[in-house]
């Protein structure tokens, strides 16, 4: 589709079946451009992250001279290969209302970015399968209820009501006593939302570079002011294409970004692990909820196309090992029998896996570091996707006004040195 400048269509209904018949190319829905030499800003990452802070840059501070550095395509990392659920019940006030602002822009964000994202709030549960569970249940929920956010706990009967297809008989291994209910929680395409963010941030003059890999991280200096640690200033980056000159340089790499900071220097505390997924043949749509158990360390969507999308907790090694295994497989279905045994017959089409970058208080890392001009958006684990417009618009803030926003302050680096950790393991979810 043809673009104004603020990323707007211009064809018409009819325009587009016209084009279509004539055979005539389409142009792309964002500029390619040449690598220059210097830059403002450079993002490392290419994914939903990195486009969001670059869209938000541009949009809302005016700040263009930026390049977006992908080392594969756009969206082609972790946020190209996971389940798509977005919610904000999460356990401590600090990720409430983060997540929160995040479901805020989720819920704008087709009309923001003139983008349908397909979002869908179809409501989440987090099953509860013993009483130490409901306990949990019933602290988050509190949580979430003074922080304004929709969740409150309920019990088998109105799970069952709610999804007729869950088996909540007591005599089972793990039988269902309650669940947190989110109603506010659902699912979107997440491929749509990088292509928002990308075409969005392209039409208002961002560079966008695919197959543009960072070999390094230039650093003039030597160790930080109290003489221990990493320390100097950032001044660019090499690349497979070519060296770029920069101030700032954001690092927003998720599994790979242990790696990429250390090109600086700077040592991250995460650690990197597969997290493997999958989907079925796609059937008539009948689950009406997300489900998510912590005990069975599943969770299961149903998209509008009918497939259902399986996910289960990392893998139990660290490694940047992307292939599927038979074990996840085969665990994995039997726990998702034992919640629905009626789907037993559908067939399992294909499975895949992403790189969780995991840090020890289940929280992210966000903003400045130690070393002048180099910041990190990093250490989401499983909730990166969730996280993404909230992450790109604090960030952008951040790098535009040279200070860090309240919304993001408790997840400095700092605070593991400071004990000051942001215990989220327990809103987790499904055993990560």
């Amino acid at each position: 589709m043809k673009m104004n400048k603020r990323g707007k269509g211009r064809y018409s209904a009819w325009g587009l079946v016209r084009k279509g018949l004539r055979g005539q190319a389409w142009p792309r829905v964002w500029e390619q451009h040449e690598l220059e030499s210097s830059y403002d800003v450079v993002i490392i990452g290419g994914g939903g992250h990195g486009l969001a802070c670059a869209y938000y840059l541009a949009t809302v501070h005016g700040i263009t001279n930026v390049a977006v550095l992908e080392k594969g395509y756009l969206g082609g990392g972790g946020s190209g290969r996971n389940t798509a659920i977005v919610r904000s019940n999460y356990l401590t006030p600090e990720g409430v209302r983060f997540y929160e602002r995040s479901m805020e822009l989720y819920r704008s964000m087709a009309g923001d970015l003139n983008m349908n994202v397909m979002f869908s709030q179809r409501g989440h549960l987090t099953l509860a399968h013993s009483d130490a569970s409901m306990r949990t249940m019933h602290w988050r929920a509190e949580v979430n209820k003074l922080m304004g956010v929709d969740s409150s706990v309920i019990d088998a009967a109105e799970v069952r009501r709610l999804v007729p297809m869950l088996d909540i008989e007591r005599d089972k291994p793990h039988p269902i006593e309650g669940a947190l209910y989110h109603p506010p929680g659902g699912i979107m395409r997440h491929d749509a939302v990088v292509w928002g963010y990308a075409r969005g941030a392209g039409a208002a003059g961002v560079h966008l570079h695919q197959q543009t890999e960072v070999t390094d991280i230039v650093v003039t200096g030597g160790e930080g002011p109290d003489g221990k640690g990493p320390g100097g200033k950032v001044t660019g980056v090499r690349t497979n294409r070519g060296d770029i000159s920069a101030p700032i340089v954001v690092n927003c790499t998720a599994g790979w970004a242990s790696l990429v900071s250390g090109l600086a220097g700077l040592r991250l505390p995460i650690t990197t692990t597969p997290l493997q997924a999958a989907v079925t043949e796609p059937t008539k749509v009948f689950l009406p909820a997300v489900i998510v158990s912590g005990s069975l360390h599943c969770y299961i969507s149903q998209t509008d196309r009918g497939e259902l999308v399986f996910g289960a907790a990392v893998d139990p090694v660290h490694t940047y090992d992307l292939r599927g295994s038979l074990e996840f497989t085969e665990g994995l279905a039997g726990h998702i029998l034992e919640l629905m045994p009626g789907v037993s017959k559908m067939r399992l089409m294909r499975q895949w896996a992403g790189l969780c970058d995991m840090t020890a208080d289940y929280s992210p890392v966000m903003g400045f570091t130690p070393i002048e001009g180099h910041l990190v958006d990093v250490g989401w684990g499983t909730y990166g996707f969730k996280a993404t417009p909230s992450a790109g618009e604090a960030m952008a803030e951040a790098v535009a006004t040279g200070r860090t926003p309240d919304l993001i302050a408790a997840f400095d680096l700092a605070r593991f040195s400071e004990d000051r950790l942001v215990g989220e393991k327990g809103a987790a979810s499904v055993g990560h």
